[in-house]
Order: C-alpha cells, then sequence, then structure tokens
C-alpha cells in the first residue's frame, strides 16, 4: 500500500534557541552522565583488573543526532516523536535519530576471549578445570578448578621474587633466605595476596577459551569474593573460584514465518498538515520583520514577549515550603508567549496579566507523565517576577515584504508556495519514519531474547548519554542541572523508567542484524564512500572519534528497512 501524503505524529520543537528551552519548566529528559564512579576496596579492585586483562571495554560511542531542518519549530512539528525514534533509521534521513555502534551478532558484540593469546607451554604448566552452567539473561558461571601442582608453583615462584627483592637482615641480596624467616618478614597475608593475583592472571584467559566466540566484552565477573579465596588457599590444595560472564543472546521469532510478510500498521496523526505547518511558517517569518516595543500600560497577554526571573521550590506533604528546585529557576527567562506549547502545564495561564516590576506566586503540579523523572508528580511553588514585557510592532504584508521573508522570492505568494513545497518535503519525510518506526516497533513485538545484563545497562547508559549531548549541543543543560542529574541514582531511575524502551530498541538490533544476515543484503561502495563522509563531518562537527562500526551499523540498519517496507504489508490509519 503506498504511503499517504499525511504527516505523522506531531511533537514539539526541539531546536529553538531561547533561554525558555533549558529551563526545567519545559519537557526535558532528565539526564546523566553515562559513566559512574563506585567505591570499591583494593581487592575488588584487583579482581576488576584480572578481569579486564581477559576482556577490554566495549566502547558504544553515540552519536549526536543530526538534522537538515530549519530552525523553524513549526516544520519540527511534522516529525515522528522522538521517543519512537529507532537507532537503525539512515542518517542520510532528514529526521534525527541516534546511533550506536552496538555490533548484530556476530560482530553486534565483541568477543572477549578470541583475542587472548596462550602460548602452548603456559597451558601445559597451568592446567585449569572448567564447568560450565547456564545462567539467567544470557549469561554462564564457570567454576574454575586449579590443581595443587599449579598453586605450588605459584607459591614457590612469589617467593622466590619476594627473596629477590626483601632486604632481610643478616641474608646478603640474592642469598636464598628460608622460608619461614622470609613469611615471618614479608608477611603471610602479602605472600598469599600475591599468589592468588599470580594464579589468577595465568588461569583466567584459559577459562574464558571455554566460551570463546560468544563472550561480550566488559561483561566478565569473578564472583567469588578475595576474602573468600584467601580464606581457603593453600599451596597444597585445589585452588576455586567461579566466574560469570554474558554471552551473545540468541533470537526467538515468535512467529513461524520469523520477519517475512511482516504485517505493519502506521498510525498517522492529521493534527499537523504541510498545509498547516507552512501557514504558521509563514506567521513565524512575518513576526522576525517585526520590531519589539516595551508595554508600559497593560498585563502580559498572548503575543507578548516578556523577560521572567522565576524561583521554584518544592511543596512538602504539610503543605510547607521545602528545597528549591535549580532546574526550574530561571535569571532572565525569555519567554514568546506564542510559543509556549512545552511549558509546564498551567503555567503561562498564572503569569498572564502580570505587568513589569510586579511578582506573582502560585502553586503547580509537574504532571506524572514529565519527562524529567525526578520532578513527576512534584508540587512546587512559583514565584515569578516580571522584568521586561513587549510587544511586537509588526510591518504591514505586501509584496514589497517578500525578499525579507524568503530571500529570492519577489511576491507573498511566491513565498506561501516555497514555504509549503518545504513543508510538504518534511511532511513526506515525517512518513516515512513513521513507517521505519512502526516496523521496527513491530519486530520488536516478534521477537524474544535473553538480554545480558551488561547489554541492557550499556546500551541505557548510551542513550542516556546521546540526550546527554543533545541537551548540551543545545546548551539545554547548565552546570547546576547537570550535577543535580548526574547521580547514579539518577542513572538507575532512568534505567528503570526506561526498561522497556531499552529492551526494545536492543531486541530491534539483534532482529535486524540477523535479517541483514539472511537475506544476504549488501550496500554499495558508492553509498558506503557517501556514508563514511557524512559521518566522519558529522564526528568531527562533535568532537567524537569517528567510528567505523557506526557506518556499518546505519548501512545495513538501512539496507534492512527497505528490504521490510518492501516485503510487509503496510497500512496506513489516521487518527
Amino acid at each position: 500500500m503506498e504511503p499517504p501524503k499525511v504527516p505523522t505524529t506531531k511533537i514539539q520543537d526541539s531546536s529553538r534557541s531561547s533561554t525558555a528551552r533549558s529551563s526545567a519548566l519545559f519537557v526535558t529528559s532528565a539526564l546523566a552522565l553515562p559513566a559512574l564512579s563506585h567505591t570499591i576496596s583494593t581487592a575488588e579492585q584487583r579482581l576488576i583488573q584480572m578481569a579486564l586483562l581477559v576482556g577490554a571495554a566495549t566502547h558504544l560511542r553515540p552519536q549526536c543526532p543530526k538534522t537538515d531542518f530549519p530552525s523553524s519549530s513549526t516544520l519540527k512539528n511534522l516529525r515522528p516523536s522522538e521517543s519512537h525514534l529507532s537507532p537503525y533509521l539512515p542518517s542520510r534521513r532528514l529526521l534525527p535519530c541516534l546511533f550506536y555502534s552496538s555490533r548484530r551478532h556476530p560482530r553486534l558484540v565483541a568477543v572477549s576471549a578470541a583475542a587472548i593469546s596462550v602460548e602452548k607451554t603456559e597451558k601445559e604448566r597451568f592446567p585449569v578445570t572448567v564447568t560450565e552452567t547456564k545462567q539467567p539473561r544470557s549469561s554462564v558461571r564457570l567454576c574454575i578448578e586449579v590443581p595443587p601442582t599449579s598453586c605450588k608453583e605459584s607459591y614457590d615462584k612469589v617467593l622466590h621474587e619476594f627473596s629477590k627483592q626483601a632486604k632481610v637482615p643478616g641474608f646478603r641480596p640474592g642469598k636464598k633466605i628460608p622460608e619461614n624467616i622470609l613469611i615471618n618478614y614479608v608477611g603471610l597475608h602479602n605472600i598469599q595476596q600475591a599468589v592468588i593475583e599470580a594464579i589468577l592472571k595465568k588461569t583466567l584467559p584459559q577459562a574464558m577459551i571455554s566460551v570463546e566466540g560468544r563472550a561480550l566484552k566488559d561483561s566478565i565477573r569473578i564472583v567469588t569474593k578475595f576474602a573468600d579465596m584467601y580464606d581457603t588457599f593453600s599451596p597444597e590444595d585445589y585452588f576455586r573460584y567461579d566466574v560469570v560472564v554474558d554471552v551473545a543472546p540468541e533470537i526467538k521469532w515468535l512467529t513461524e514465518a520469523k520477519y517475512k510478510n511482516l504485517k505493519v500498521i502506521v498510525q498517522i496523526d492529521k493534527t499537523i498538515t504541510a498545509e498547516i505547518a507552512s501557514e504558521i511558517e509563514f506567521k513565524r517569518r512575518h513576526k522576525a520583520q517585526g520590531s519589539l516595543r516595551i508595554v508600559t500600560d497593560r498585563g502580559l497577554q498572548i503575543g507578548d514577549l516578556v523577560v521572567l526571573d522565576i524561583l521554584a521550590a518544592r511543596i512538602e506533604g504539610d503543605l510547607s515550603i521545602g528545597e528549591k528546585i535549580p532546574s526550574a529557576e530561571r535569571k532572565g527567562f525569555h519567554l514568546d508567549t506564542e510559543e509556549s506549547d512545552n511549558l509546564l502545564p498551567g503555567f503561562l495561564n498564572s503569569i498572564l496579566g502580570i505587568r513589569q516590576g510586579e511578582t506573582k506566586s502560585f502553586s503547580l503540579q509537574f504532571p506524572e507523565s514529565w519527562e524529567q523523572v525526578n520532578l513527576c508528580g512534584v508540587q512546587a511553588q512559583f514565584t515569578v517576577e516580571c522584568k521586561e514585557l513587549f510587544y511586537r510592532d509588526l510591518p504591514k504584508l505586501d509584496d514589497s515584504l517578500a525578499e525579507k521573508l524568503l530571500p529570492g522570492c519577489s511576491s507573498l505568494s511566491q513565498v506561501r508556495e516555497s514555504i509549503l513545497q518545504r513543508c510538504r518535503e518534511v511532511e513526506q519525510t515525517a512518513i516515512e519514519q513513521a513507517t521505519d518506526n512502526a516496523i521496527l516497533e513491530q519486530l520488536s513485538k516478534i521477537v524474544e531474547v535473553d538480554i545480558p545484563q551488561s547489554l541492557f545497562e550499556e546500551q541505557g547508559r548510551q542513550l542516556y548519554g546521546a540526550r546527554l549531548l543533545q541537551l548540551q549541543a543545545g546548551r539545554k543543560v547548565n552546570e547546576q542541572l547537570l550535577s543535580s542529574l548526574s547521580s547514579e541514582k539518577a542513572v538507575n531511575e532512568y534505567l528503570e523508567n526506561q526498561k522497556d524502551n531499552i529492551t526494545s530498541i536492543i531486541k530491534q538490533m539483534l532482529a535486524v542484524g540477523e535479517i541483514f544476515q539472511c537475506e544476504n543484503l549488501e550496500y554499495s561502495t558508492d553509498e558506503l564512500v557517501k556514508e563514511v563522509e557524512n559521518s566522519v563531518e558529522e564526528f568531527k562537527r562533535h568532537n567524537q572519534e569517528y567510528d567505523e562500526a557506526h557506518v556499518q551499523d546505519v548501512l545495513e540498519g538501512a539496507k534492512v528497512l527497505e528490504w521490510l517496507r518492501e516485503n510487509s504489508d503496510i497500512q496506513y490509519v489516521f487518527r
């Protein structure tokens, strides 16, 4: 079925440069830094370092979104909702998308054991017995047993090294020191700790060979506590420890036909059409030609521009005023009353009529659906002072204004037609975007994946970080807000609140990767060169290191979506 020439879901402008856009009064996601520091013991730190000897961390680098839209908020109303955007949509589309370098199997997740080189002599000297037990969430537990001969060899080697380095009174450097004297001088605790670390360093890479080609990077966890290893260690006995590692998840298709003959319903929102959007854009351009005049004889009304100082504080259960809400406070807050769709509900109505120099106080409640999760449902007391108040003095609309409204145009009718044509192009792109989103959403519904915890957390943190980059790039977050959103609690809240969305995206990634392989899809050299050029420029613009895997992801995702559009039953439903 041919896609209709109508727009998709209406969303709010996300690109305005106004100071208003950086306020918590507007809809913004609660974001935090993707990496957090944790307090760990020295022993636990050693275990982590041992695990990192086997698998280096995977870097899932988010790319900041790209858009070819003009700055007008009108055109952006034609885009589909940002919450439904997929990481697999090609960057050559006009709509903003997020991309991730998580690789599809076998490249979706890098193998941690494949790069390990263990010499034959080492294998013979340190034989290990590994028992593998399947665990939930696509992980396995490896029970590793080291024989007494290997333990004794490590013990003797550590003693020898200490003997060479220790300066024991009464013994010349290099002279053999009796074991009991050396232990008393160095300390049994230090010796055993060094022996355990040596054994782990030698045996862990060998044990990981059993999951070679399956293990996910940065997912190896030594779960046996160091203190337990220390308490049970004896150079004359077996040494045992357990490791848990995440492995590449398997995809289970819930339908017999898998992804073939996919039935997709695309819901189209008719609220904003190209015609309506073009008229709004025309009015915006007309307003831009006007001049601001100070209001002296009345209060604020719709159509005015106002500069506000805003204070905000929580209202406690006993109705007392609690702590301040820094993210909702602003000095010199510029507000255009005709572009206030994203304001906190009730805020604009509460300040209508305010005069220059006047202060108003009122209470409002943040909706439960507010994207800044730490404010959801919060009752707040606002104190607003009107610093400046302006109205627009607009020029007369006639053909003499055409060139200023849109360079190259000589009449108002030409201006309107040019804007309408552009809106129609944007509208069609939005329909294609909505179609791709609906296809990917349907894919996530027909696959079942036991997602590893490490993959879930990493993907979630990358989504979190990518959204933060968006705010930083648009200067919509200040240091104070960034600090308040950078706690571990904030990140965990995001992961919990976005659990379904993150899970869906991972399922889409894995499904797209499998379809690309199963259908033997390919992209041309020209497509590769073009995407590389676009990506290099984009990464450079955002001061990020170029990621080759990103280009492959984009092209493969685009090819899969193209194949699915041609081989799926797509129906468009108007709302």
